[in-house]
C-alpha cells in the first residue's frame, strides 16, 4: 500500500517522467482533486478523473508550447510559470473557475499551489512552517482566511 500524496507521486520520476512540478499542480487543479490526499485513497472516479486531468493538461500545454516555438526548441523565457496557468505561480490571485485565492504550500525549495475552493471543500492546507508559527491563528478555512484577509477602501 502506497502512503504518498498525490502531488509526491506526481513529481516523481521514477513515477511519471516529465510531469513536474509546474504541471501536477494544473493537473490536480483540473482533476479537483487535493494535492495531499493519499493515492491509496483514491476512489475509482477520482482515479478516472486524474488520468483523464493528466492527458488534458500535458495535451494541452504541449500543443500550446509548440505553437509558440514551432518546430525549434526555446532558447529564451523557458520557465515553469506560464501565463494561462490555473493555479501554479498564482498565490493570492483568483482561480479562474471559482474565484477563490489561489493557496500555496511551501516545503523546502517547492511550491505546491491550490485552490482551496475547488480542490479541498474550503479547507486551507497547512503550510508546515507558517503554520507552527501562526498556531491558533492559521486560517483552517477559505472563510476564515477571507475574515482575516485586510480589507481595502474603495478604489480611486
Amino acid at each position: 500500500m502506497s502512503w504518498r500524496t498525490l502531488k509526491v507521486a506526481l513529481v516523481d520520476p521514477r513515477l511519471f517522467s516529465g510531469i513536474g512540478n509546474a504541471y501536477s499542480d494544473e493537473i490536480l487543479h483540473r482533476a479537483r482533486l487535493s494535492p495531499v490526499k493519499l493515492t491509496s485513497r483514491l476512489t475509482p472516479e477520482e482515479t478516472e478523473a486524474l488520468l483523464q486531468a493528466t492527458k488534458d493538461v500535458l495535451t494541452g500545454w504541449t500543443e500550446r508550447l509548440r505553437a509558440e516555438v514551432g518546430e525549434g526548441f526555446p532558447n529564451e523565457g523557458v520557465t515553469a510559470f506560464r501565463e494561462g496557468m490555473a493555479v501554479h505561480g498564482r498565490y493570492k490571485q483568483p482561480c479562474p473557475d471559482c474565484g477563490a485565492p489561489v493557496q500555496r504550500i511551501v516545503r523546502g525549495d517547492h511550491e505546491t499551489n491550490y485552490c482551496p475552493r475547488c480542490q479541498t471543500g474550503g479547507k486551507v492546507l497547512a503550510d508546515r512552517a507558517l503554520s507552527k508559527l501562526l498556531k491558533a491563528d492559521w486560517p483552517r478555512t477559505l472563510e476564515e482566511l477571507e475574515e482575516r484577509a485586510p480589507r481595502r477602501g474603495p478604489e480611486r
